[in-house]
C-alpha cells in the first residue's frame, strides 16, 4: 500500500465525515439502525456486509450500494454521508460493504476484479445485492451503486462487470474502469492516480465491454463527480471517465447541455438534457479529494430517480461496436482566464523538461504535459508558453489556466502547484479540437527558458 495514498485518504475521510450534515432535508429521527449481515453468499475476499433498512420502505424497494473510501468502513460511510437519511425519506435500502484487507481499500486493480464473476470484491458485493433481493423483496430492476475514492473506482468497476445488475452509478473522485489495472499483485497504479493514463474513447469502451464478453443488454447510466484540485486521484481522470462512459452508452462526447448548479460547479450532460441523462459530469472548481460534500448525495439520488423523479432516458441498449463520432473533445471543467499570478521566480538556471503525451481521435485530442524543474533552484511560480499547431483550439483544461485558446498559449500555475523544487514535476493538461493536425507543439518555454522535450 502506497503510504501517500493512505495518508491522503485518511485526510479525505475526515473531510467526508465532517461534511455529512444534510441541510436540504428535514427527515424524522431515524428509528432504524445499521445491521451487519453474515453468511450472505459467495465472498472470496472476506468483505463484511452492513445493511440499512429504513423504518418505512416502499413496496419492492430499490437498493443502493454505497462503497467507502480507503481507510474507511461500511459503518463510517453510513455515519459520514447522507445516504441513510435519504433512504429514510425515500424508502430504499442501503448496502454498505466493508473492505477488510490492509488499508481497507477495495480491489479495483486485479484481473479477477475486472471480469464478470471473476472473483475478489465485486463477487462479494454482488452476493450482498442478491441477499437483499431475496430477503427484503427488493426490486431487481432498481439497483444502484455509488462510492467515494476507492468506492468511486469500485463504482466504475461494478458497472463494467455487472451491467445486468446495476441500473446506474454515481462515482465520486473515481477513475475509469480498468485504469487502475495491475498484474504484479500491487493494488496501486501511480500513472492512473496521477492522471497520466489516457486512451481513446473506443479503447476505454472496449475495456468495459471486454469485462463481460457477449453481453448485449442495457448498459447502466453514469454520473461522475471530481474536484479540479484533487491531488490523490488527479483531475484528468474525470475527462477519461467521460470518454469511457459516453462511448459505452453510445452517445456523443459533446455535451448537449452545460450549466452551473452551484457557484464553482460545472455540470455537463451527454446524450440528452434530462435529469437522468445517459452520462452526467459535475466538475467542482478548487475542491480536492473530499467528496461527496453536503447536498451532493441528494443530487446522486435524483440522478438515480430514487426521489420520485421520472426517468425519461432509459439506459442505452447494447453497447456500440464503435465509438460515437464526437464533434468536440470530452468536456471537463472549462478552462478559465488567467487571474493575477504572484511574481514569478527567475528562470531556472539549469533548465526544465516537458513531456507531452497526446491521445487523439476524430476531431479532438487530449494532451497531458509533465513539467520538470531540472535546475538547481526552486521555482515558486511558473508560466509555460507554447504554440499550438494550426487548427487546434483548447476547449477545457486542468491544473493550470490557459489563454488564449489557440496560437501562442500561456499556461499558468494554480495556487496548489506553483512551487517546483529541483527535480520536482507537475502534470497539467487540456482537451482541444483539431481539424486534422494532431501534432505536438514544437517547443515549450518555462519562465522564459526553453525546455528540453522528453
Amino acid at each position: 500500500m502506497n503510504l501517500r495514498w493512505k495518508a491522503a485518504l485518511v485526510a479525505a475521510a475526515s473531510v467526508v465525515a465532517a461534511g455529512a450534515g444534510m441541510t436540504v432535508l428535514s427527515s424524522p429521527a431515524q428509528a432504524a439502525s445499521l445491521v451487519e449481515v453474515t453468511n450472505f453468499g459467495t465472498n472470496p475476499s472476506a468483505l463484511r456486509m452492513y445493511e440499512y433498512v429504513p423504518a418505512t420502505v416502499t413496496a419492492n424497494p430499490a437498493i443502493l450500494v454505497a462503497v467507502h473510501y480507503c481507510t474507511g468502513s461500511g459503518p463510517a460511510f453510513y455515519s459520514g454521508t447522507e445516504f441513510a437519511s435519504l433512504a429514510d425519506r425515500y424508502g430504499f435500502i442501503v448496502i454498505y460493504p466493508s473492505a477488510t484487507r490492509s488499508g481497507s481499500c477495495f480491489d479495483v486493480s486485479s484481473p479477477q476484479a475486472l471480469k464478470h464473476d471473476g472473483g475478489s470484491d465485486p463477487v462479494g458485493i454482488i452476493s450482498m445485492v442478491r441477499y437483499v433481493l431475496s430477503h427484503n423483496g427488493a426490486d431487481a430492476s432498481r439497483v444502484y451503486v455509488t462510492g467515494a475514492s476507492s468506492g468511486g473506482m469500485m463504482t466504475n468497476v461494478l458497472l463494467g462487470d455487472y451491467p445486468d445488475v446495476f441500473k446506474a452509478g454515481a462515482a465520486f473522485m473515481g477513475v475509469p474502469f480498468a485504469c487502475f489495472a495491475t498484474t504484479d499483485g500491487s493494488s496501486w497504479n501511480s500513472a492512473c492516480a496521477n492522471g497520466q493514463v489516457t486512451k481513446t474513447p473506443q479503447q476505454w469502451g472496449d475495456l468495459v465491454r471486454g469485462a463481460y464478453p457477449g453481453y448485449a443488454g442495457a448498459r447502466p447510466r453514469m454520473q461522475l463527480w471530481h474536484g479540479t484540485a484533487d491531488t490523490t486521484l488527479q483531475y484528468p481522470n474525470f475527462g477519461e471517465e467521460i470518454k469511457q462512459w459516453t462511448n459505452v452508452l453510445g452517445v456523443s462526447q459533446t455535451p448537449v447541455a452545460t450549466d452551473t448548479p452551484q457557484s464553482g460547479w460545472t455540470r455537463t450532460r451527454y446524450g440528452n438534457n434530462s435529469a437522468q441523462a445517459p452520462v452526467e459530469g459535475i466538475s467542482i472548481s478548487g475542491v480536492g479529494h473530499s467528496l461527496p460534500l453536503s447536498g451532493q448525495a441528494a443530487m446522486a439520488i435524483h440522478f438515480f430517480g430514487l426521489d420520485g423523479s421520472v426517468t425519461t432516458s432509459p439506459s442505452a441498449s447494447a453497447s456500440p461496436s464503435r465509438s460515437a463520432s464526437p464533434s468536440a473533445s470530452p468536456s471537463a471543467s472549462p478552462s478559465v482566464s488567467p487571474s493575477s499570478q504572484p511574481s514569478q521566480s527567475p528562470p531556472p538556471a539549469g533548465g526544465c523538461t516537458v513531456g507531452d503525451s497526446i491521445s487523439a481521435w476524430n476531431t479532438g485530442l487530449t494532451s497531458n504535459l509533465t513539467i520538470t524543474n531540472t535546475s538547481g533552484s526552486t521555482i515558486t511560480s511558473w508560466s509555460l508558453v507554447f504554440t499550438l499547431p494550426s487548427g487546434q483550439a483548447i476547449t477545457s483544461g486542468w491544473n493550470a489556466t490557459y489563454a488564449p485558446a489557440s496560437g501562442q498559449v500561456t499556461a499558468k500555475n494554480l495556487s496548489y502547484n506553483g512551487t517546483l523544487a529541483p527535480g520536482q514535476s507537475t502534470t497539467i493538461g487540456f482537451n482541444a479540437n483539431h481539424t486534422g493536425n494532431t501534432a505536438k507543439p514544437a517547443s515549450f518555454t518555462l519562465n522564459g527558458t526553453l525546455c528540453g522535450n522528453v
